[in-house]
């Protein structure tokens, strides 16, 4: 359904029209319980959104739009495995990796449930070989080193955890993730590893993508040049593929092969075999609590009104702002530096989901689609682009995540820095008036400076610590938001065909640089000049 053609889109933008000029200092001033009353909450995660430019009314009419879209049938479609990723004819389940073993799940027939679980006990028991030194290299040194090489999801998933359950990791093992096929980025993870007790993990779906097994080809050669011998790829190599027949070629043996399913997109795989460096990390009761905690958020999901669920509240403010107050980019401000990857991951996340401009039918998108997700860590951006964002001439809507209780004893400074993250919020809601600061003594030429416009919405995310619990429901707080988004703009949230076309012309390319033959007339003539300087640096540089 296109959403624009509903009553109820036509009712919030006369909405919007007739609530434009209101201010968040007046919408405040009007109800003093705004503050405690716009809040939701779920098993210890705190959403408080009374900061965002709504009033009640803005609610129940974002509520009526995603009941008018059928959202609810949506979510049901979503978790019974009908095939809702249209244009690969798939079901999306990777909610199925996060459910009890004694679930029932079936996919053309098949109850999936025993397969999933199969899969998470052999990541267990490999994890655990590892984690106690009984899986040795090829020399009989203990593995010390653990390098996950992948692209996307496959990387961005893994790292981003790894960084943030570091205070529950195994201290004895180190973990670096490869990704970028420029080769500064797996020069520099070799440069200081020992051969002897390196473990790669090899993430790839189709065990056939280009910047993966590149890297993978490389650290293959690194390994055997030191240790002499392709036997050693057995006790070094390890995959995460659907692709037998290529794991196999490249010389890992089947039984070093971990499971995933077409039916798990790349940037929802955490929860799979993909995330086994998570696993290795923290360990198999902590890595189910991961699982744990992304269930808990599915049952709320699925079951939670949606005034008061915490996905789809997410997801309408989203729409809200994006396609009713003109946002285009959405600022993703955790202030907890174990989160520092978090705004990464969600880049992926939203924009390869929801940067779709047809619908599901393949009809030309009416409306803006996913926003520009971008952030870092407080209290660092706040010393970096905070500016554009209190000032500034484009409002950016802001989500901010808090840990309330650190893994640290520097009370001092988390003190320093919780009152940093409500202080932002604060500013940016309220900003300060020309009285206000001609009030404090603010010289006359100085105040147009020295105001704020306010006004900027923001939301705020709290979790009591940071655990694998809470960042399961962390990530599949925002896996859902993003679905409420693209169900309600019907859109396909599980494709991502934008990704292909650079990697073939990126084929042609490469035949053109490494070839001696003039540049082919079918290129442009920026491509053709581009090639041309390329070849001429490089045999330059072969010369000297």
């Amino acid at each position: 359904m296109n959403p624009t053609i509903t009553p109820e889109w036509g009712k919030l933008q006369a909405h919007h029209d007739s609530i434009r000029g209101a201010h968040l200092r007046e919408l405040f001033a009007a109800d003093p319980d705004r503050g405690s009353m716009m809040t939701a909450e779920h098993d210890g995660l705190y959403l408080d959104y009374s900061k965002q430019r709504i009033t009640t009314e803005t609610l129940d009419l974002l509520v009526a739009l995603a009941s008018a879209t059928r959202l609810g049938e949506g979510i049901e479609a979503m978790f019974t495995g009908e095939r809702i990723n249209t244009t690969e004819d798939r079901a999306v389940l990777h909610t199925a990796l996060r459910r009890p073993h004694d679930a029932q799940l079936r996919v053309d027939g098949e109850n999936v449930m025993p397969a999933v679980h199969s899969a998470l006990d052999r990541m267990s028991v490999f994890a655990q070989r590892v984690r106690r030194g009984q899986w040795r290299g090829f020399t009989g040194r203990r593995l010390r080193t653990v390098v996950n090489i992948g692209i996307g999801g496959s990387d961005l998933g893994p790292a981003m955890a790894c960084q943030a359950l570091v205070d529950v990791a195994d201290p004895n093992l180190e973990f670096r993730f490869v990704s970028n096929i420029d080769g500064n980025d797996l020069a520099s993870a070799l440069r200081v590893l020992d051969p002897q007790e390196t473990l790669f993990i090899v993430s790839s779906k189709t065990f056939t993508t280009v910047e993966t097994l590149t890297n993978a080809h490389t650290a293959r050669r690194w390994l055997l040049d030191a240790l002499g011998t392709t036997s050693a790829v057995r006790d070094h190599f390890v995959a995460v593929s659907t692709n037998t027949a290529a794991v196999e070629d490249f010389g890992i043996a089947r039984d070093n092969m971990f499971e995933f399913w077409d039916w798990v997109g790349g940037r929802y795989s955490i929860w799979s075999a993909i995330g086994l460096s998570v696993m290795i990390a923290i360990g198999t009761d902590q890595f189910r609590g991961l699982l744990a905690g992304a269930r808990s958020m599915d049952d709320h999901f699925r079951t939670a009104p949606l005034e008061r669920n915490l996905p789809v509240l997410l997801g309408l403010l989203g729409i809200w702002n994006r396609n009713f107050l003109g946002s285009q980019t959405h600022a993703v401000l955790p202030y907890d530096q174990r989160l520092a990857r978090f705004p990464a991951y969600l880049q992926q996340l939203e924009m390869e989901s929801n940067g779709k401009s047809v619908d599901r039918q393949g009809n030309p998108m009416t409306v803006d689609t996913a926003p520009i997700v971008w952030g870092e860590p407080g209290t660092n951006g706040q010393h970096a682009f905070f500016q554009l964002l209190h000032q500034g001439t484009t409002p950016v809507p802001a989500d901010f995540i808090g840990v309330l209780d650190p893994a640290h004893d520097l009370h001092t400074h988390h003190d320093l820095l919780i009152a940093n993250l409500f202080a932002q919020t604060q500013a940016l809601a309220f900003g300060k008036t020309s009285e206000e600061a001609r009030s404090e003594g603010i010289a006359s030429e100085q105040i147009p400076h020295r105001t704020f416009p306010g006004n900027r919405p923001s939301s705020t995310i709290l979790a009591d610590q940071l655990t694998p619990y809470s960042l399961g429901q962390l990530v599949a707080l925002y896996e859902h938001k993003i679905f409420t988004q693209g169900w309600i703009w019907g859109i396909d949230s599980f494709d991502q065909w934008g990704v292909e076309l650079g990697k073939v012309l990126a084929t042609r390319i490469l035949d053109q640089l490494q070839s001696t033959r003039s540049v082919g007339s079918e290129l442009d003539s920026s491509t053709s000049a581009l090639i041309g300087r390329y070849r001429q640096t490089i045999r330059e540089g072969t010369n000297a």
